[in-house]
């Protein structure tokens, strides 16, 4: 709704002024009437000029999201309508980007369309899973219900994503500033060492010329270098963003030796728990299965998921395509099959999800104590080879004298 920039006096005669929102000018006056403002003077508040620039937007964070969910699951258990839940968060909301979403929401329900497909209209904000999630709670009536369990599952994908982020933090700052020095000392340093060795008129040593024609180089196509590490990127994620391409890539992830084992327990932990949360929110197995291979993130992951539909619309159990798709280990798959078996399948999902949830803690753990070492090697040895080579002609004149 329009927001109308207001200024008056009260029934004691002092100036006020603010804000409010209203349907049009005409319901802003009556709402001033109520609040005892005399004669207002109300105009539309200007628009932010930078308010359609995507740039200057801010986003719509996954804690934004868990609060959101939370405080709607609170006031729906309270027993206040929906609509009235959502004008409250809408204008207590402090990020403008998410308030405009709220407020888009409002309206759509307030006109007669399901919480669900409103949010489906923001794809953005709230994905396939939450909105399947939310039109499971509506058609069940447990609406609370399902609105905690969404929290309660954001905040463990949010806990999941956090500790990769953090693994990977210190290896790509330690890696970002050695580039930097190495840039810092080809570029400005060793020129200087140059000009001083020329002056001695000497053969120099075969460390020492490495290093300065390696110095040369780089002075010399700076600019294609960085060209070159622009068009390697862009080719990157022009490969990434077709489907051939992100099968490839995705793939070699998943396999490769030392970030795949990880990647894949990412996996399997995300697979389990959402599949779990759908299945014990009333969602469709089949519809559970599509949402999962659409929010997984992997190509390979995926693709197997949608084998397993498949196979489950053809009558099959879930745990044999599982176990043919190759990706997720032997010890899932039995436990699913035994979950399945007694019919306890969202249960046992659970319980898988909370035990990969600790491997990843401990394949962390490991990955960052492997990193360490590894980037002091390569940091020392970098800079202490580029040391020596410069100061090896200097020991040799030194000798000389």
């Amino acid at each position: 709704m329009p927001i109308y920039v207001w200024k008056g006096k009260n029934s004691f005669g002092e100036k006020r002024k603010g804000e409010i929102e209203a349907v049009d000018e005409a319901g802003a006056r009556a709402q001033l009437r109520r609040m005892r403002i005399d004669n207002p003077t109300i105009k539309p508040k200007p628009k932010d000029l930078l308010e359609n620039v995507k740039l200057f937007k801010p986003k719509v964070t996954g804690k934004d999201i868990v609060i959101f969910t939370r405080q709607l699951s609170t006031m729906i258990d309270a027993g206040l309508p929906l609509v009235q839940c959502l004008q409250i968060l809408g204008k207590q909301q402090s990020n403008p980007t998410f308030k405009t979403v709220i407020t888009s929401i409002q309206g759509d329900v307030e006109t007669g369309t399901t919480l669900a497909d409103s949010m489906r209209k923001h794809p953005k904000v709230f994905d396939s899973l939450y909105a399947n999630m939310i039109e499971a709670g509506e058609l069940g009536g447990i609406l609370d219900t399902i609105l905690s369990r969404l929290a309660a599952f954001k905040e463990k994908s949010m806990a999941l994503q956090k500790k990769i982020k953090g693994a990977m933090t210190y290896p790509s700052i330690c890696l970002g500033i050695s580039m930097l020095i190495l840039a810092v000392i080809l570029i400005f340093v060793v020129p200087v060492f140059d000009k001083m060795f020329k002056d001695f008129g000497s053969t120099l040593p075969a460390p020492t010329q490495l290093v300065i024609n390696l110095s040369n180089f780089f002075k010399s196509n700076i600019i294609f270098i960085i060209l070159a590490i622009v068009a390697l990127v862009w080719v990157v994620k022009k490969i990434y963003s077709t489907e051939k391409g992100r099968l490839k890539m995705d793939h070699m992830i998943l396999w490769s030796p030392v970030i795949g084992p990880l990647v894949r327990k990412v996996a399997v932990a995300k697979f389990t728990r959402t599949l779990s949360t759908l299945l014990q929110s009333g969602v469709p197995i089949l519809d559970s299965l599509q949402v999962v291979a659409r929010t997984s993130g992997n190509k390979v992951i995926e693709r197997s998921v949608i084998r397993v539909a498949e196979s489950i619309a053809e009558g099959r159990a879930i745990a044999e395509p599982l176990e043919e798709s190759g990706v997720f280990p032997n010890m899932v798959v039995q436990m699913i099959n035994v979950g399945e078996s007694v019919g306890a399948l969202d249960a046992m999902l659970e319980k898988i999800a909370d035990f990969y949830d600790e491997e990843v803690d401990q394949a962390v753990e490991n990955l960052t104590a492997m990193i360490e070492p590894f980037m002091m090697v390569f940091l020392g040895g970098m800079i202490g080879g580029l040391v020596v080579a410069m100061y090896l002609p200097i020991f040799k004149i030194a000798s000389v004298v």
